[in-house]
């Protein structure tokens, strides 16, 4: 008789964004008329730039050509996609990579999911809170994560980021054997869009080289980065190639949302021992997961990815994030304005706000919903240290934006 993987069954039934949906659902029934305004879950608003459209025609028409036409493409990518992300993204940093060390995928939500397939269940985690819900949920369903109580898993190690320390994590206290094995970090922060120092990034690769940890490192709003000194890639710090697997998106840098794009990068460089002693290649156990069980991202779709490296393709790519960034100070000077305390939106898509005194996450959620019929993400979804916070994103449309600024404006100075 067949059985489950019963770890699917201790996931918690409640997902994040599927609760904000049925409350938002509820909501539009009951008052059909309201024109609300969707500041939650980070979609992009803006189309693909038209780099990226011309490419995606030329590549469809070669799919209509015999001598040009492709089939079955590389598991791992297409060497012109792998080198433009070379060579732009990591090169111009001092960072050497070579084409085998870049996994293109169908954006970084199924590489940061996957990964861990081929590490052991036993392995502990550790991760900062809040956090973005997959690192968690992915290690639930493999396993690893142990018992949910008190809104936690017994075999996570959770570092609490607030505002008492700037959403700083600290170290494991833990070294040596008892250190965690997999550390997740993800910077520029989703959901506090806040950012790791230089120093502070120094001293994770620090620890994770003395402490035999990995570190799974999401890059994905990198490219939303201004200030000067925040690290673009974990891999600007010596030695993190021997510690460190980095994710990245093309959904929020150039609007891949719908498209589907991404890369991971494992290093040459990055070994495990497995049971007998031997030391393995993580790149070289991820390839071969990858050539099983992913049959590689579309042709067209890379060649898509491929032009927002071109001249063109950077410049309309930049003109697109500056859009969304502009967002981002809009919404920070408007609740500044009302009193509100705010973090993140300077380099990051994302704004993190302090619920006014007393009042709960889902209850500040609601009071949005209710009395501007506008959408946020409750914080506590993002783990317990999110109590008390709200996230708002910058990806809707200028319009949309200076509309619920303006709506929050007025409820909230009424008086």
């Amino acid at each position: 008789m067949p059985t489950l993987n019963e770890n699917f069954l201790k996931l918690q039934k409640n997902y994040l964004f599927v609760d904000i949906a049925h409350r938002v659902a509820a909501f539009k029934e009951a008052h059909p008329e309201a024109n609300i305004i969707r500041l939650g879950i980070g979609d992009v608003t803006q189309p693909l730039a038209p780099a990226v459209i011309e490419a995606l025609h030329k590549a469809v028409d070669e799919q209509a050509v015999a001598e040009t036409f492709r089939g079955y493409g590389p598991e791992h990518g297409y060497d012109f996609l792998q080198k433009a992300i070379i060579e732009n993204d990591f090169a111009p940093r001092g960072i050497d990579l070579v084409p085998d060390e870049v996994f293109i995928n169908d954006g970084a939500k199924s590489d940061t999911g996957n990964f861990t397939d081929i590490l052991g269940r036993d392995n502990t985690i550790f991760v900062t809170d809040p956090i973005y819900p997959v690192y968690i949920d992915s290690n639930v369903m493999a396993g690893r994560a142990g018992e949910f109580a008190e809104g936690r898993w017994d075999r996570v190690t959770y570092s609490a980021c607030n505002a008492e320390n700037n959403f700083t994590p600290a170290l494991p206290e833990a070294k040596g054997a008892d250190a965690p094995d997999l550390i997740y970090l993800c910077y520029p922060n989703n959901p506090t869009g806040t950012t790791l120092s230089r120093a502070e990034l120094e001293k994770w690769v620090k620890y994770a080289l003395e402490n035999g940890s990995i570190i799974l490192y999401d890059a994905a709003y990198e490219a939303y980065i201004q200030t000067e000194d925040i690290p673009h890639s974990i891999y600007e710090i010596p030695g993190a190639k021997k510690c460190a697997v980095e994710f990245h998106s093309f959904s929020k840098t150039a609007g891949f949302t719908g498209l589907r794009c991404g890369y991971t990068i494992v290093p040459l460089e990055l070994t495990i021992k497995a049971s007998n002693g031997e030391e393995v290649t993580l790149n070289s156990v991820w390839n071969r997961r990858q050539c099983t069980k992913f049959n590689g991202t579309p042709y067209i779709v890379q060649r898509a990815a491929a032009a927002i490296y071109t001249p063109e393709g950077k410049k309309q790519v930049r003109e697109t994030i500056d859009y969304y960034m502009t967002n981002a100070r809009i919404m920070r000077e408007a609740l500044q304005e009302c009193g509100i305390t705010v973090y993140g939106g300077t380099d990051a898509p994302y704004i993190w706000l302090k619920t006014p005194a007393g009042v709960g996450s889902w209850e500040f959620f609601q009071q949005l919903l209710d009395e501007i019929h506008v959408v946020s993400t409750p914080g506590v979804g993002f783990g317990p240290a999110g109590e008390g916070y709200i996230r708002l994103t910058a990806f809707g449309t200028r319009e949309n934006c200076v509309e619920a600024m303006d709506r929050l404006k007025k409820w909230m100075l009424k008086d």
